[in-house]
């Protein structure tokens, strides 16, 4: 997977639909998501198209896989997997991923109901982040 910074570096060269058509691609390069992991447990609250993220991976290396029943919103979960894949979770889990995701200008360049889930989305990488260090920090 690209990085949140290569990403963001082709992202500002392109406009419109070129934009649409990135976050299309990187949605293509996500890991398949097996059918059994999309469930309600793993589903993403507050999406208007249907979202799925589970966590993999270890405290130190926190792996997402995720999908969606929409090809755009599919990139908008990309994008915000891309900030934070394969990351220690105690790092992902003390991330402002808003703030990491915010020269993208998402809420401008897309329409409210392909955006109006990214907080959810952001909220629940974080929470399985903080679950996974604070596990690990126990042990």
């Amino acid at each position: 997977m690209r990085t949140l910074d290569d990403i963001l570096e082709e992202y500002e060269f392109l406009e419109g639909d070129e934009r649409y058509r990135l976050l299309i691609e990187l949605g293509r390069e996500l890991d398949p998501m097996p059918d059994a992991l999309k469930t309600d447990a793993t589903q993403v609250r507050g999406c208007s198209a249907s979202v799925w993220l589970y966590p993999t991976g270890d405290a130190e290396r926190l792996h997402f896989l995720a999908d969606s029943n929409a090809a755009i919103t599919k990139g908008i979960v990309a994008l915000v997997i891309a900030a934070v894949q394969d990351r220690p979770a105690a790092e992902v889990a003390a991330r402002d991923l808003a703030a990491a995701l915010a020269p993208f200008d998402l809420r401008n360049q897309l329409s409210s109901n392909r955006t109006q889930g990214v907080p959810n989305m952001i909220a629940l990488v974080g929470q399985h982040a903080a679950r996974i260090a604070a596990s690990a920090a126990a042990n």
